[in-house]
This record gives C-alpha cells, sequence and structure tokens, in this order.
C-alpha cells in the first residue's frame, strides 16, 4: 500500500511539538507492515539545508497563484517530498510564526497550498507515483482532503488525524474567494461562526478521523473538550478512531542515547546516577536525596504551567528539586524564572528548547511532571516510562491511558507505572506532588516504578499496526 502523509512539521528535521514526532517516526513503523510511506513538508530553510541529493519530480505552475517545486529525497530512512515554494516558506522565523513570534499574516495561503500540492499529488501530478490513500495530520494540512473533496479526479481514501483540536487554522471567511474552491464548499464544509476553519473543512470532508489517544477521541465529543468542534466531531463518530501514539525507540533509548552522560538498562539502574549527577551540575542544584522533578513542555495554560508555578514554593519546602525546560507565555516564563531565582540550588531554569538537554533530563531526573488541563496523546511521559523517570500526570487524555496510577492494589500488584491525579487544580498537583515525594523514600516501591514503567511497551508497533488496518479498511472501502 502505497500512503501520502502530509504534515507541516517532520522530526528530525524540523520540530515545534510532537506533530514532527509523530510524523518522523510512524513512517518508520509501518514500513515493517508493508506500508510504503511519502510524507510531504514545505520547503524551509532548514529543511532544504538538512537534505541532500535533492531529485525534482515535478513543477507546479499555479498552486492558488504561487508556483512551486516538487523535491524528493531520502533522510534517516524516511521518504520525504519538499514543496519548495520560496514565497511561502523562505523565511526567517519558525514553521508559523516569524522572529518576533507573530503569527505570518499569510498562513492561511501558506498551508493552502501545501494541501492544495498533497491534493495535487493524490490525483497523479507527480510521476510514476500516486498513493493508495492520503493521511493528513492537524490544520496545517487539513484543506488536502477539502481540495480531494472538490477535486476534478476521482476522490482517494484520506484520513485526517487530530493531535490538538485547541488549533483549528481559523481565518477570515473573507480569504474563501482565493482557495480556487467552489461556493458551495464554503456552506457544506469550512464555515465556522462566520469565519473559516481549515480542521472544520478536514473533518467534515475526510474518510475517517483520528486522534493520538482513545480517552481523547471521547473527551472531543464533549464541550469541555471539542473547543467548539464537539457537534462536527460527533457527526462523525461512527468514522472516529483513538489511536495512542508511539516513540521511537531508537531515538530514545537509554541503553544506546549518545546524548546522556550514562547509558543503562532496567537491570542496571545504578548507572542511571551518573546522569542525576550530570543533570544536578547542569542546573546548579544542591547535592542531596530529595526527588528531582523535571518539567519538559511549552509553557502554556493548557500544560497547566501556571498550575506549577503556584506550587512551585510547597515543592521545595517538601525536599524536591525541579528543573525546567520550556518557553511560551511570557508571564509564566517570568512565574517560574522568579522561582529560580527565590530558591537557587532547588529550581533551575531554561527557557527554549534544546534536544540533548532534554533526553538528560529524562535520564537524570527521578520524576517529570505533566499537569495538563487537556492532552491528546503527549509523548513527555512515554519518554519518561523509557528511561526511569516516573510520570506524575494529570488524569486527562492520553494521559490517563498510557500511565498506570500507584495505588496500593498497583504497587502490591507490581503493574503501577507513575502518579495520576484530578482534578486538574494546584490542590491536586500539591498531593501529588507529596505523594510522588512518600513513594520515592522507599528505594524497593521507586525502583519498582522504574522498572515497571522500562518495560512497557511504549514503541509505535501496536499503534502502527492500528493504522495499518485503518488505512487497509478505507482503501477496501473506496475500491
Amino acid at each position: 500500500m502505497k500512503v501520502l502523509s502530509v504534515a507541516s512539521e517532520l522530526y528530525p528535521l524540523v520540530k515545534t511539538g510532537g506533530l514532527a514526532d509523530v510524523a518522523g517516526a510512524l513512517p518508520l513503523a509501518l514500513a515493517a507492515l508493508g506500508v510504503e510511506t511519502k510524507t510531504l513538508v514545505p520547503g524551509y530553510p532548514a529543511v532544504l539545508k538538512a537534505l541532500g541529493n535533492l531529485v525534482k519530480r515535478t513543477e507546479f505552475s499555479d498552486l492558488l497563484g504561487e508556483r512551486a517545486v516538487l523535491l524528493e529525497a531520502k533522510h534517516e530512512g524516511i521518504d520525504i517530498l519538499v514543496l519548495d515554494a520560496p514565497a511561502l516558506f523562505e523565511r526567517a522565523g519558525g514553521p508559523y510564526v516569524d522572529p518576533n513570534s507573530r503569527d505570518y499574516a499569510d498562513n492561511w495561503k501558506r498551508f493552502a497550498v501545501l494541501s492544495k500540492a498533497g491534493a495535487e499529488i493524490a490525483a497523479g501530478a507527480m510521476p510514476g507515483w500516486q498513493p493508495d490513500l492520503v493521511h493528513a495530520h492537524d490544520w496545517q494540512s487539513a484543506l488536502t482532503p477539502v481540495y480531494m473533496r472538490y477535486g476534478e479526479t476521482p476522490e482517494r481514501p484520506s484520513l485526517i488525524t487530530i493531535h490538538n483540536i485547541a488549533f483549528q487554522g481559523q481565518f477570515s471567511a473573507g480569504l474563501f474567494p482565493q482557495l480556487g474552491l467552489p461556493g458551495h464548499a464554503l456552506w457544506e464544509a469550512l464555515e465556522y461562526y462566520g469565519t473559516i476553519s481549515y480542521l472544520k473543512g478536514g473533518l467534515v470532508t475526510a474518510h475517517a478521523v483520528s486522534t493520538v489517544s482513545p480517552s481523547y477521541a471521547e473527551e472531543i465529543l464533549t464541550p469541555a473538550f471539542g473547543m467548539g468542534l464537539e457537534g462536527v466531531i460527533a457527526s462523525r463518530a461512527d468514522d472516529l478512531y483513538g489511536i495512542v501514539n508511539g516513540i521511537d525507540a531508537t531515538v530514545w533509548n537509554p541503553a544506546t542515547d549518545r546524548l546522556i552522560a550514562q547509558t543503562y538498562a532496567p537491570t542496571a539502574l545504578k548507572k542511571r546516577q551518573a546522569n542525576r549527577e550530570a543533570l544536578a551540575a547542569r542546573f546548579m542544584l544542591d547535592d542531596d536525596d530529595g526527588p528531582i522533578f523535571c518539567v519538559i513542555s511549552r509553557l502554556t495554560w493548557q500544560k497547566g504551567m501556571d498550575l506549577l508555578a503556584e506550587v512551585t514554593d510547597m515543592l521545595v519546602t517538601s525536599g524536591a528539586k525541579l528543573v525546567v525546560l520550556g518557553s511560551g507565555d511570557h508571564a509564566l516564563e517570568s512565574s517560574l524564572l522568579a522561582a529560580a531565582a527565590r530558591h537557587k540550588g532547588r529550581i533551575g531554569m531554561v527557557v527554549g528548547y534544546d534536544e540533548p538537554l532534554s533526553h538528560l533530563m529524562q535520564a537524570g531526573a527521578d520524576a517529570i511532571l505533566i499537569p495538563s488541563r487537556f492532552e491528546p496523546c503527549g509523548l513527555t511521559q512515554l519518554y519518561g516510562l523509557r528511561y526511569g523517570c516516573v510520570p506524575v500526570v494529570a488524569r486527562t487524555g492520553g494521559l490517563a491511558d498510557t500511565i498506570i496510577d500507584a495505588n496500593e492494589a498497583a504497587i502490591a500488584a507490581q503493574t503501577a507505572t507513575g502518579i495520576k491525579f484530578a482534578p486538574g487544580s494546584a490542590d491536586a498537583l500539591r498531593s501529588a506532588i507529596r505523594r510522588t515525594v512518600r513513594l520515592h523514600t522507599s528505594v524497593k516501591i521507586w525502583g519498582q516504578l522504574q522498572k515497571q514503567g522500562m518495560k512497557s511497551d511504549v514503541s509505535w508497533g501496536r499503534s502502527a499496526e492500528r493504522y495499518a488496518e485503518l488505512y487497509q479498511r478505507l482503501v477496501s472501502k473506496g475500491q
């Protein structure tokens, strides 16, 4: 089976979040199941710079008025199609924002063009290769099934995956005439409370909808989590699938990881201490036995970082320490930096994102805090399991699906892998921190939590099988 994946990010070329990790790892896992995937991404400067031996496959003379060249390359086992449209993607900022962190004013066009290219490839625009199915990811490629639905060639089966329904690609309805779609597509697919929503369009027109955990698939059917699209999701309930993400177990493997101070395995957890010492030195933490909590996150309300800022003083008085890696809301950054200044030796923080440091934090911290208000899947808790960094998570979405709480019964049965708490409040987070600190005092129980987590299957194996089955079902229906 041949699949075209359309995504705005792809690890290891360009990444702002978990979407990139999924887009990069899933094709590799599917290859073992006989699924050939080519991934279409924008020709950002970082992508073009990283790829060598680019081969020109075709030209587009008019993608919503833009000229573009389709290039192909293979990178770390991934077959990549690059949409080289310098007028849209050759920019100094990030994938979505300028150097001043402001959204590009033409994001509506940049990702409509990406989607249009995806639909053209699905229709046979690339000589010698045509996909059996198209897999779109999030709002940035959500117009792909829309263009396929309203195109002139027979429609190929399509799937859209929601990685986070909070991001919907919502733009002025006045832009609709520039999208090159028939007028009836507005009210049939895109219209959204007087605006247009790219994500809504994809949800309406794709043959199936998936999201990144079973619990999140249930949550987005409700007003509390559906972010205004719960009615649209409910109308597609029979075609909605929750498939939990996996991780690349070769990149995230403490036994072979070159980015950490000392490799280790579940049978040799004492070696992990070298990473704890390296982490403490990196953040200039006090040398004592108190547990080290880490946070690797965007600093946003969704991620519960305001709750974290509220409990930092209590965390320190409990005898624990905290290291933070992240960026986002400036007020939250300032609050956490102030906490680090108040508690030197107990709290350390690095603003930004640093991939090697994130590996060391997972390998050296005792626990990872993830107090998200909602979390479609989450990957950092999966990395934590893999590295013996015990997850302390809010009971929501994929966090609830992937962590087994360390209650008395689970500890006795030796099945617990972390600590879960609810509701998403500062008081509940404080209680979870206290419980974690108590559990950490027992070498036996804590070692059991680490080893059980490290035994968890967090790879893409089972999830890739579910995607392959879904692909086959959709292709069979389309024949």
